[in-house]
């Protein structure tokens, strides 16, 4: 069984390191795992890619793969290592987070356990606790369209996806600069296997908060326009009908007011 791990890199230097320490340090435990490691530096500026290169010849890491390309964005760096990887499986790691050590163990301990088939699945993440509407996800879940739609999970770093699903559902979205994830996610979702285990196995942007971490109201109006954008690209892939569209754009727009006003309250 092979497993592609793909890091999508832009000024990462403070954080490259760490991350791929996390790789490396994985409890793959009984499970044959061969793993390879494709970096993407997106045409940093910094010295994220002579850290890269350092790495990967004072730790020996013949597995690690270092590619650089011109400036492209996230989804065009995340497509370019997906469309050369060998692996059957498909790992996303960004290159500001952490995995646990038992990350891809437990992963691969559910896939390869579980009586039913998966083709994706994802985890928590910062200890967060999954509730959709008023329901609480504390076991494994099979999520469907709908449950994307309210509340848009898991977050990029904690999946795993069959390579052949990818194959199917197609690539990121190069255009979409906010929400190209949850796109990507609902029309993997719809045509697969799209499974959350509730275990936080990783550990993103140093525990922020999902939004409004940094306080600009600015970002927020940018995401807000990305979650509008994926949800009417869901609607023109016929995944969704057009009284659906209506509903969540409706239902966007007032969690769009709640997340201002939750920025407006840390503020003080």
């Amino acid at each position: 069984m092979k497993l592609s791990v793909i890091i999508p890199v832009y000024n990462s230097q403070q954080t490259i390191l760490s991350c791929l320490d996390s790789v490396y340090s994985q409890e793959i435990g009984e499970y044959n795992i061969e793993m390879e490691v494709i970096v993407i530096d997106d045409g940093s500026t910094d010295n994220s890619l002579i850290l890269l290169e350092k790495y990967k010849v004072e730790n020996k890491k013949s597995n690690l793969y270092i590619f650089h390309k011109k400036n492209g964005g996230v989804s065009s760096a995340r497509n370019y290592g997906i469309n050369i990887a060998k692996g059957e499986w498909i790992a996303f790691l960004d290159s500001d987070d952490i995995w646990l050590p038992a990350k891809i163990r437990k992963q691969f301990d559910i896939i390869l356990s579980s009586n039913v088939r998966i083709d994706f699945l994802g985890c928590a993440r910062n200890n967060e606790k999954l509730r959709i509407l008023f329901r609480h996800i504390n076991t494994l879940y099979k999520a469907n369209v709908t449950d994307l739609l309210i509340k848009m999970f898991p977050q990029t770093s904690t999946a795993i996806v069959r390579k052949s699903v990818l194959d199917v559902a197609g690539n990121y979205n190069e255009k979409m600069r906010y929400a190209e994830d949850g796109e990507l996610w609902v029309r993997i979702c719809a045509s697969s296997n799209f499974y959350y285990y509730p275990e936080s196995l990783v550990i993103t942007g140093n525990g922020k908060y999902n939004f409004g971490a940094s306080g600009l109201s600015s970002n927020i109006k940018k995401m807000q326009a990305g979650t509008e954008e994926m949800l009417y690209l869901t609607y023109s892939n016929n995944i969704i009908s057009q009284s659906q569209l209506y509903i969540f754009l409706f239902f966007y727009k007032i969690k769009y007011i709640r997340r201002m006003l939750i920025v407006m309250f840390r503020r003080g």
